[in-house]
């Protein structure tokens, strides 16, 4: 089922049609052929025999003249999918048929190892034919840390800090994200900021949300409004969380005190008697099934080792 960042990214490149070629000349220094226009079409490509393929989305770049110059296969990869080795060139060898140009597949993949493996040529067969998608992932999108980088780039840097938002400098790459959606409306800055936020492990996502607590704080707005009632919304959420683990903890201390104290009354009935250190030892233990055994071998117990045995 498409993902809200399969869909998001999706739209990023449907919406602004010229971004993929922009990215294959800027990423992979591609000299594409002249175009005037970018154009995107419907996505599901047909074929003779009983099967439907559909990529992502497709572009088509066309010269003054109005003729085709090359097509974009354009797919968003979160999974490594060993069928893509077989889909991928079909819908190359599809396009070139029906438009008579160029083609080529882009892979849009945030995740180092399915980059990885979406960036392998693929034998079309014994070895007499490859094709070689070409992917926008960790390896090749930059680290955009400068605000007006990411203000002039923005896409670049939405995809930059899913990418990289959990590296070294992913604080940095994040924040230079955020801070450039206003360009966007609220809708879509919104969808951005999700899809950078969700692509977040917990460390970074704790910090970010430290950061952005801290401008609040400091009364500096440097990030989207929605973005601070969504983190707020977050830090609630966790807070919860950490409530019911307070109460979860409780109530194992309330039970392990119970056994202490049963184990204690116990020994003193039996006429056993305990060291300092042993009455230690019973207050330090925290495992239920241990101080339950303590309590069994007071039957017949004569001494605390009797008893700790």
């Amino acid at each position: 089922m498409p993902t809200l960042e399969h869909n998001g990214l999706v739209d990023m490149f449907r919406e602004n049609p010229s971004l993929a070629p922009h990215l294959l000349e800027l990423l992979f220094h591609l000299d594409l052929p002249p175009y005037a226009t970018v154009e995107v079409v419907e996505a599901s490509l047909d074929q003779l025999i009983p099967v439907e393929f559909r990529a992502d989305l497709v572009l088509e770049l066309r010269d003054e003249r109005g003729v085709q110059v090359l097509s974009i296969v354009l797919e968003l990869q979160r999974d490594i999918d060993r069928r893509k080795s077989y889909s991928w060139p079909v819908y190359v060898a599809v396009v070139r048929a029906q438009k008579e140009c160029q083609a080529v597949v882009v892979v849009v993949a945030p995740d180092v190892e399915v980059a990885a493996w979406a960036a392998q040529k693929i034998d079309l067969g014994l070895g007499l034919g490859t094709l070689q998608p070409l992917v926008i992932g960790p390896a090749i999108v930059p680290e955009v840390t400068e605000q007006a980088e990411a203000e002039k780039e923005t896409e670049l840097a939405i995809l930059s800090a899913v990418a990289h938002g959990n590296g070294p400098n992913g604080l940095a790459v994040v924040q230079a994200a955020l801070g450039a959606l206003e360009r966007f409306d609220r809708e879509h800055a919104a969808v951005y900021f999700q899809i950078v936020y969700n692509a977040l492990r917990d460390p970074m996502r704790r910090a970010l949300e430290a950061l952005i607590m801290e401008r609040q704080t400091e009364g500096k707005a440097t990030f989207p409004p929605f973005a601070e009632k969504l983190i707020e919304r977050g830090r609630l959420e966790g807070i919860r969380e950490g409530k019911l683990e307070g109460i979860r903890e409780g109530k194992l201390e309330g039970e392990l005190k119970g056994k202490r104290d049963t184990l204690l009354r116990l020994v003193a009935r039996a006429g056993i008697a305990l060291s300092a250190g042993d009455v230690a030892r019973i207050q330090a233990c925290t495992d239920p099934a241990t101080l339950d055994r303590w309590v069994d071998n007071i039957l017949g117990a004569k001494t605390a080792s009797d008893v700790f045995s």
